[in-house]
């Protein structure tokens, strides 16, 4: 069994295919924000999964991941300010809040208790290990009496 992505504020990829053209794209990589949503890689392999999520320009502080009955759920909020000093004047300033929040129900083979994460050069990496009776056994040669 794999990770499945959940969401309780988007369609999935794959309904958004089925929803509308195929090549139009242009609206279906925005949240409700219309700000765009970080692309993930969800590996297996016998040992466990990995989320890959390309989230360039956060810092560590700026994601809260959470495991809640076998959901996890990656987030983030970062609001940019810029101070504005005694007796400035500006004609324009640009100020920017950036959200996601993105879910996966995890598999009941995976050890929800040994979750792990980092992030560096602008990738969150989850690591979710499975559990020891999920792991493929290696061939057991059986010795005839």
């Amino acid at each position: 069994m794999s990770l499945v992505r959940f969401s309780n504020q988007m369609p999935g990829l794959f309904d958004r295919f089925l929803e509308n053209d195929l090549f139009d794209w242009s609206n279906r990589n925005y949240s409700n924000t219309n700000t765009t949503l970080p692309a993930v890689n969800i590996k297996e392999d016998e040992n466990g999964f990995e989320v890959e999520m390309s989230a360039p320009g956060l810092d560590k502080k700026d994601f809260k991941i959470e495991l809640n009955n076998s959901v996890l759920t990656i987030s983030s909020a970062k609001k940019a300010e810029n101070e504005t000093k005694e007796g400035e004047k500006f004609s324009r300033r640009e100020f920017s809040y950036q959200s996601f929040s993105r879910s996966f129900t995890l598999p009941e083979t995976a050890e929800g208790d040994k979750v792990g994460a980092k992030y560096e050069n602008g990738i969150l990496r989850v690591s979710i290990p499975k559990k020891e009776e999920a792991k493929p056994k290696p061939v057991k040669q059986i010795e005839i009496k």
